[in-house]
């Protein structure tokens, strides 16, 4: 009896005290991924005519390294994907600097993008290549798919500083219907250490608070709110896929298709706003939930821009602009609903991010941790709406899909 107890104790144990150690490096890493990050938007914004001009350039770069050095690491969240259900037996180590630096240059010459799909992957293969280099922990069934998930939450957590939605994210975002909860407590082990030691290392926190709503959770302007999210990330999510597709078999040669697309894209950049849509779009969320002006087409600009930089190549991720669109998406509606478009712009950040992920429980999490618990119901609703009507679409190829509603017979 008491060796059948260790059997079952001990490998949870390791598994745990190395999600601990993924989260600690994991949470270092992004941290300093991040502010570099954060440094490379200030400098853009304040020299935007000579970064913008060499978006091309750095497409090019890119995209010779990546066939050069990093042809597996060019697969992305799909080779995270694959490595978390075990599909995947390897994530090579080089997709870290590749995927940093690339990003940042993305950044640095005002490409339209995020930065989640970098700390996602960088915890994954933090974790995987911890796990696979143990013999007896690699001999376990599934220890380091599960152990990859929580480097995925590591990575979420230390990013955003929202460790309850970095662990429903890494379980929730990989299948949908379906939950992975031999890896929740490895999972929030390491979101909660690697939130720890960003935060320490100084990466800065995003939270606002919000006014008094003025209206219930189940009320016209949330379910409004929650159908708009849905179809806009919803929308978002077909472009991203169908633009994808086009530009690869519009221009076959990925060097050609980044250097030309890229040509064009820093040209209506420069154009649009002098720079408005550059970048993350943390300053088109800080003017939404500061109440500051917002134009009714910024969410769509925004979405576009972010669409056209990721089909062509250019790496980054897609949340935090997601963030962004529906922030802006929040506080253009507001008004028709006689709300308050702080208050809006927040339900609609996340609910845009649900609807686009097709998940559900993290837009929840990510709304009551960035603006609060007490303003659980409301999220609670709009992401459910948003979740409802999206038309089961997600922006990660590898999501395994279910059916949203009940279907009869053929």
């Amino acid at each position: 009896m008491q060796k059948i107890k260790l059997q079952l104790i001990f490998p949870t144990l390791l598994l745990c005290v190395l999600a601990a150690a993924a989260g600690c490096i994991t949470g270092a890493l992004t941290a300093g991924f991040g502010r570099v990050l954060l440094w490379i938007g200030t400098f853009r914004t304040e020299h935007l005519i000579s970064c913008v001009p060499f978006l091309p350039i750095a497409g090019v770069c890119m995209v010779w390294i990546y066939q050069k050095y990093g042809r597996e690491s060019s697969q992305g969240m799909s080779l995270i994907f694959d490595a978390a259900d075990g599909t995947a037996k390897r994530i090579p180590f080089r997709l870290i600097p590749l995927l940093i630096g690339s990003t940042w240059l993305t950044h640095l010459c005002g490409g339209s993008a995020g930065r989640e799909g970098v700390a996602v992957q960088l915890g994954a293969a933090v974790s995987h290549n911890i796990g696979s280099r143990i013999p007896w922990f690699r001999s376990i069934p599934d220890a380091v798919p599960i152990l990859t998930i929580a480097g995925m939450a590591a990575g979420f957590s230390g990013l955003f500083h929202a460790p309850l939605a970095a662990v429903c994210f890494a379980l929730e975002v990989l299948a949908i219907g379906k939950l992975e909860y031999r890896a929740l407590l490895p999972a929030a082990i390491a979101a909660v250490t690697a939130n720890g030691i960003s935060v320490a290392l100084g990466l800065e926190t995003f939270q606002v608070a919000l006014p008094e709503a003025g209206f219930a959770p189940l009320s016209v302007p949330v379910l409004l709110l929650g159908i708009s999210s849905g179809i806009v990330g919803g929308i978002f999510t077909l472009l991203l896929k169908q633009g994808k597709i086009y530009a690869a078999k519009l221009l076959p040669n990925p060097v050609i298709r980044i250097a030309l697309c890229g040509s064009v894209l820093a040209m209506f950049l420069l154009l649009s706003g002098h720079g408005r849509y550059a970048g993350l779009g943390t300053d088109l969320i800080a003017l939404a939930c500061d109440g500051g002006t917002i134009y009714w087409f910024d969410f769509l600009c925004k979405l576009l821009f972010t669409v056209c930089t990721l089909a062509i190549g250019f790496q980054g991720g897609e949340v935090t602009p997601l963030f962004a669109i529906g922030a802006c998406l929040g506080a253009a509606l507001a008004p028709l609903f006689g709300i308050s478009p702080v208050f809006a712009a927040a339900l609609c950040y996340a609910a845009v991010f649900g609807s686009a992920s097709n998940t559900w429980l993290a837009p929840i999490c990510i709304g009551t941790e960035v603006f609060g618990f007490a303003y659980l119901p409301y999220f609670a609703v709009v992401c459910t709406v948003s979740r409802l009507c999206n038309g089961n679409r997600s922006m990660y190829g590898r999501q395994k899909p279910a059916p949203l509603f009940l279907q009869g017979q053929k």
